[in-house]
């Protein structure tokens, strides 16, 4: 794992009916719940508010694939381990595994479980919660995304209320990261159907944070756990603020009605340069764990010929856009990961900006203007198609506008259409219903790419949404997943990356920065390689300071 997150980096609204000027009034003292000694008494307190583009999907996390469901799902639930502030594999409701080889020369994984972990409804958890979690994923009646992983576990046994084996019947190197997947309650799920359990809208979680209520196009608004297992939260709660433009939620930034957002790049780089901003919010900025790109329906025949795809690609001008649009705050995307990580390759094939290049492989792939008209046909078929991209990011806009006027100069018609988040997903995404699509995919710790570039996953609700389908590239995901070898994996991968530049059913765009403004009253904030989220459960405003007096 983890492909858990469509990056469209969107989060969420307050919990007043959406006029956040509620959330000053004094709702009377607050029941701390339980605190170490060790806490000093006036950090606790206040909400943090976020700002998000759009909504969640499902608060069932094994359901959803959009950024927002699993943002709430980070603060909701928990997995048997996770990624800490360096980006490290540890513990979090398993206290610590162990790995052994079989006689067969399959591998064992034991998890030895935190023990006194409750549900947010007071029932405890324990190892058959995990077991229930595995079979609930790998059900064919489930449909997640997330099954790739779990199919590969031979079996799984409960040795005891706290431990856990793990059967896998040959080397699986995600193996441990694949149970970073949050744990679901088999109290409150078993012997129904998944798909309509009350829990897709009022999630139960051991997290740090409890669910309270959700409006839709309004606020998700979660309050502190005070019986977490790492301690309560200092804040009182967590509020999403779902405002669908990114310039009105800049607005209510400035105007402290949000306390948090990804800004825009031309927000962080030229609106806020001035002593107001400087003084009422801190600026972070980190190269990000995403890539932005357009994907090419590979069902469609205007895009099944590779040179097709190649020819936009040398006629997208990655320089400029990175420029002009994000103003330098990024860098070239080639391929699906991380630029100066181990398992990017430099050395792939690459597409400068080139229009007679990209004209004559139009011309090569029979693409000709026969009837004098601009437009590119292909027999009776005119080039033209239509690019998706989601509602409120206005720099996948102004990058569409000009895909649209520099492809338009090869004589390709090309229409934009920005939709409505859940629109966007439920009913052109899932549905397979598009030409071309502006978005971006998280890059995940773990290499694998079984996810988003096997074969198999190109049905139904998957995240190969394109049905890119490549044998070679199958055979090199399947080889790169089963051996714990990391110089035989970086080679498989750097195969793949070479096959994905030469295909190109994507034009890789760039990673851009991640652009965070935080109020500045919120202090113990840790930037680290993991972001600034990582330790939230000590992010703290002293109370001379603190603005909003009462859970949401």
């Amino acid at each position: 794992m983890n492909w858990l997150h469509l990056l469209f980096l969107l989060v969420i609204l307050s919990s007043c009916g959406g006029d956040s000027s509620n959330l000053e009034k004094d709702m009377g003292p607050v029941d701390v719940g339980e605190v170490s000694n060790s806490v000093d008494r006036d950090k606790l307190g206040d909400l943090v508010v976020e700002g998000s583009i759009g909504d969640a999907s499902n608060l069932i996390p094994i359901l959803a694939s959009d950024s927002v469901s699993h943002s709430i799902a980070s603060l909701v639930y928990n997995g048997l381990l996770k990624y800490n502030k360096n980006l490290e594999l540890v513990g979090d409701l398993a206290e610590k595994w162990e790995i052994a080889s079989d006689e067969v020369g399959g591998s064992i994984i034991t998890f030895y479980l935190r023990k006194n972990v409750r549900w947010h409804d007071g029932k405890l958890f324990t190892a058959d919660d995990v077991v229930f979690t595995y079979n609930v994923i790998v059900d064919d009646k489930t449909p997640t995304a997330y099954d790739g992983d779990f199919l590969q576990i031979d079996h799984i046994d409960k040795i005891d209320d706290y431990t856990v084996k793990v059967y896998y019947e040959k080397p699986y190197a995600p193996a441990l990261s694949s149970w970073t997947m949050y744990m679901l309650p088999k109290h409150l799920l078993d012997d129904i159907e998944i798909t309509s359990s009350n829990l897709q809208r009022s999630p139960i979680g051991t997290g740090a944070f409890k669910f309270k209520e959700w409006k839709n196009g309004e606020s998700i608004n979660l309050s502190f756990n005070s019986k977490y297992f790492e301690g309560r939260p200092l804040l009182n709660g967590y509020i999403y603020r779902i405002i669908p433009d990114s310039t009105t939620m800049f607005l209510e930034l400035l105007s402290e009605k949000i306390d948090f957002m990804s800004m825009s790049p031309i927000q962080f780089s030229k609106q806020t340069d001035n002593r107001r901003f400087r003084k009422q919010f801190s600026k972070y900025t980190y190269l990000s764990n995403n890539y932005t790109y357009i994907a090419y329906n590979t069902k469609n025949s205007l895009f099944s010929d590779k040179r097709v795809r190649q020819a936009l690609t040398y006629a997208t001008p990655k320089d400029e856009i990175i420029q002009g649009v994000l103003f330098g705050l990024g860098t070239k995307a080639t391929g699906p990961y991380k630029p100066d990580t181990l398992w990017h390759n430099k050395e792939v094939k690459t597409y400068p900006y080139d229009l007679a290049k990209a004209k004559e492989l139009l011309r090569k792939a029979g693409f000709v203007d026969e009837d004098g008209d601009g437009i590119l046909e292909k027999g009776k078929k005119e080039f033209k198609f239509t690019i998706i991209t989601n509602q409120g990011n206005s720099t996948r806009a102004k990058v569409a506008e000009i895909l649209q006027e520099r492809w338009g100069q090869l004589g390709i018609k090309v229409e934009i259409r920005v939709l409505e988040w859940a629109t966007f997903l439920n009913e052109y995404i899932d549905k397979r219903n598009f030409d071309a699509v502006l978005l971006a995919w998280s890059i995940p710790l773990e290499p694998d790419l079984f996810d988003v570039w096997h074969s198999s996953k190109c049905e139904g609700k998957n995240l190969n949404f394109i049905c890119y389908q490549n044998s070679d590239v199958d055979h090199l995901i399947e080889k790169g997943r089963s051996t714990l070898d990391e110089k035989i994996r970086k080679d498989t991968y750097f195969k793949i990356q070479e096959i994905l530049a030469e295909d190109q059913p994507y034009t890789f765009l760039y990673v851009p920065m991640s652009l965070v403004g935080l109020n500045k009253r919120f202090e113990g904030v840790k930037p680290a390689p993991a972001g600034i989220m990582h330790n939230i459960i000590k992010w703290h405003v002293k109370e001379n300071n603190q603005k909003y007096h009462f859970i949401p």
